[in-house]
């Protein structure tokens, strides 16, 4: 098992200074033994960390809870991810609220705290990122419980914590998590804040994942295309040839908007299958004008949030609407049909710019692959494409970002570079989050 030396072992090995002198004793000729952090690491107090059990956690920008999975990585390319267990729990209300609360710029003045809670902005940062990490640590250990697994046994998790500001244009990403809390809790190292080194060598910190999808849904017979519906939907192309580089980027909105107008007017947190919206019509000049949102004529790389796209927006939207068109009738159901009608057309469009042949595939993730009517709007949208979900390649929907901070955890520690420049627009590749051991 790759584990963390015992502490009276450690005494006993050398030291990353003890290395540089034994290269300066032994000449030039080793110096390659040593070319890579891995290697660094793999002679000091590490032992292997590509053959072991890692945990990944992911929370998006739809709020909708915190997803968790234990997997194991093997480098057999026939089967190269196992995945052990699972978990998924909705968030604390109270928690979720102040979530939301600081994903709009202040957004917390809506609040209204109780005696014991905060008044200030910062401060409901910090009481977030303490409350996450609590939740956090008990959605792990309720996974070990329930797999019937050992903490010891598991060497990492990776926790992507609960983005509240992406701000690309100026350089910096906020993900709300304390890694502390969530070591201490469980005994398991802590992998996170994997987003801003990507961003210090001129990326957008995002979307990380594509590195992922590479490594697992690649194939030489044909183009791959992955799209990820969550609060933002974001896809990755992968070539078939193997040799044109990967691409990946942020395409829109998808659950967020989605979500947010169902429970606006339902009281349900999601459309449950697109029910509700296929119920609707399309409003088409509603739509047209939803399509003149900057965000949608940029190029790659891109990334956006709920900074861009979130229900005030909606609303502004909605009310424009309405004084350019006065006497025009529309129901909820209506601007739900649109809504999403907008994801399905702007997702459709990036796609269809990278495969037109009838033997590519679109493979849907995230808690929009539960969304029929939203699949069948999207094969609409690429009638030469076949639109599935990535259950068909082994892997349920449901758990695929997840299981992506599992690997990218591994990649940290085995020092191995997780970004790619490509997607993200960084200058080089780097390795990515900030370790916190157990």
């Amino acid at each position: 098992m790759t584990k963390l030396l015992p502490a009276d072992e450690i005494k006993n090995t050398p030291d990353l200074h003890s290395v540089a002198d034994t290269q300066t004793e032994l000449g030039s000729d080793i110096e390659s033994d040593f070319l890579s952090l891995s290697d660094t690491l793999e002679q000091t107090l590490f032992e292997s960390f590509d053959d072991g059990l890692y945990i990944g956690m992911m929370s998006g920008t739809s709020l909708d809870g915190m997803d968790a999975v234990l997997c194991r990585f093997h480098d057999d390319t026939t089967t190269p991810m196992q995945l052990v267990a699972s978990y998924s729990q909705d968030f604390p209300q109270r928690l979720r609220e102040v979530l939301l609360a600081l994903c709009q710029p202040n957004g917390v003045s809506q609040l209204t705290p109780t005696d014991d809670e905060p008044n200030s902005e910062l401060d409901w940062f910090g009481w977030a990122s303490k409350q996450y990490a609590e939740f956090a640590s008990d959605v792990v250990n309720t996974l070990l419980e329930q797999s019937n697994i050992d903490a010891d046994a598991v060497l990492a998790i990776g926790c992507h914590g609960q983005t509240v500001r992406h701000r690309p244009q100026m350089g910096f990403t906020l993900q709300l998590v304390d890694a502390n809390i969530i070591a201490e809790r469980t005994g398991i190292s802590v992998v996170s804040d994997f987003r801003r080194r990507d961003m210090a060598v001129g990326g957008q910190g995002a979307p990380l994942v594509p590195a992922f999808h590479q490594a697992l849904f690649a194939t030489h017979d044909s183009t791959r295309v992955l799209l990820n519906l969550g609060g933002i939907a974001n896809i990755t192309v992968l070539p078939a040839n193997g040799k044109d580089q990967v691409i990946g980027y942020d395409t829109g909105p998808a659950n967020l908007l989605l979500d947010a107008w169902s429970l606006l007017h339902t009281g349900k947190d999601y459309d449950a299958y697109g029910a509700w919206a296929q119920s609707g019509q399309v409003i088409e000049p509603l739509l047209t004008q939803l399509l003149t949102h900057p965000f949608f004529a940029q190029s790659h790389p891109k990334s956006t949030g709920r900074e861009d796209f979130n229900l005030a927006w909606l609303q502004d939207e909605l009310q424009k609407f309405a004084s350019k068109n006065t006497g025009a009738s529309c129901s909820a159901a209506d601007v739900q049909a649109t809504i999403t009608e907008l994801t399905a057309m702007t997702t459709g469009t990036q796609i269809r710019s990278f495969v037109e042949q009838s033997d590519s595939a679109v493979y849907v993730c995230g808690g929009g692959a539960l969304n029929t009517y939203l699949l069948t709007r999207l094969q609409a949208h690429l009638p030469k494409c076949k639109v599935t979900t990535t259950a068909d390649l082994g892997l349920d929907p449901t758990w695929v970002e997840a299981v992506a901070f599992a690997w990218l955890a591994q990649k940290t520690l085995m020092g191995e570079t997780g970004n790619l420049p490509a997607v993200t627009g960084a200058h080089k590749g780097v390795v990515l989050g900030q370790v916190c051991f157990a």
